[in-house]
């Protein structure tokens, strides 16, 4: 019984699609119970040639292939949601790599919460070749570390899944009327996120509980060559310039208190930047001093 639609926003990850699929196609669950669902957005990379190889030496289950010409992975996971046959939707990356009980943990949480409508798992980052020295935990949320608590539990005081590793109800899904084009993720070299963050908060403006389940993981690859300076200002700009736009569209006053909550931030972080130094970890200082600065200035649209 198709129980879970997997969807798998993709842009030029031609060189890891294959594997993320692969992960998918060894599911303990078996193929029966969900469907894959690629949604290409506009990738130059020969992504459809990888996916149609893949697909003629791995010919059982339900893997489905589109296009989504609308740059942005909110457009994409749109595409995606609107073709899914099944009541759940799961939403990973293309960089992702299921553990082999993913599947299978994502349908014992709906059988043992059946009114929880929307939840998330555990985020691995599986760097290539190794962590860097600089990277810490506060940093590390950047490329997708994510571990909110050892047992299965709700969210609380405004957390919720990230984008990498979240399942919503389909028809709260549609209720909610899917992700917010406004924040579209990445297009072009600009990034306006916090798409993840509006879904759930309008699904907990309904009256919702979100949920956590550490037994649901992905692996998510991080290529250190490509942790230059460009790439972290273009995600952690990109997380104020979705604040920036999510709290204007409620009103002036939460946008300034979210300026005031970043600021406090900034601060914490200068002080947290300061133990790492007095800990004998100087090279984690100034990133996660750096990380909220450029938070901020996308925030205040710089």
């Amino acid at each position: 019984m198709l129980q879970v639609s997997i969807i798998i926003c993709s842009y030029n990850r031609a060189n890891y699609i294959g594997a993320a699929l692969d992960a998918l196609y060894h599911q303990s669950a078996g193929l029966i119970n969900f469907e894959a669902i690629v949604v290409d957005n506009n990738s130059t990379d020969g992504t459809p040639d990888v996916f149609t190889s893949w697909r003629a030496s791995n010919s059982e289950g339900n893997f489905y292939y589109t296009t989504e010409k609308q740059q942005g992975a909110s457009f994409a996971r749109n595409t995606g949601a609107s073709m899914a046959k099944a009541d759940w939707l799961c939403f990973i990356d293309d960089d992702a790599i299921a553990h082999k009980d993913f599947v299978k943990n994502i349908i014992k949480h709906i059988l043992d919460q059946p009114f929880v409508l929307g939840f998330g798992g555990r985020i691995i980052p599986r760097y290539i070749p190794e962590e860097p020295k600089w990277m810490s935990y506060y940093v590390s949320s950047m490329v997708g570390n994510f571990d909110y608590a050892p047992t299965a539990c709700a969210f609380k005081n405004g957390k919720y899944p990230l984008e990498s590793n979240m399942i919503v109800s389909k028809k709260v899904f549609d209720q909610v009327g899917g992700f917010n084009v406004q924040l579209p993720g990445v297009v072009g070299t600009v990034r306006i996120g916090g798409e993840g963050k509006e879904l759930f908060y309008k699904i907990l403006d309904l009256g919702h509980t979100i949920y956590y389940d550490p037994s649901i993981i992905v692996e998510h690859v991080v290529e250190v060559k490509k942790l230059t300076k460009e790439y972290m200002y273009r995600v952690a700009s990109g997380m104020g310039r979705g604040e920036r736009a999510r709290t204007k569209a409620i009103s002036n006053k939460a946008f300034s208190l979210k300026i005031v909550e970043y600021f406090f931030k900034l601060g914490a972080a200068i002080i947290l930047g300061i133990k790492y130094a007095l800990e004998g970890h100087p090279a984690k200082t100034w990133p996660i001093i750096q990380f909220r600065i450029d938070t901020l200035k996308g925030l205040l649209g710089f």
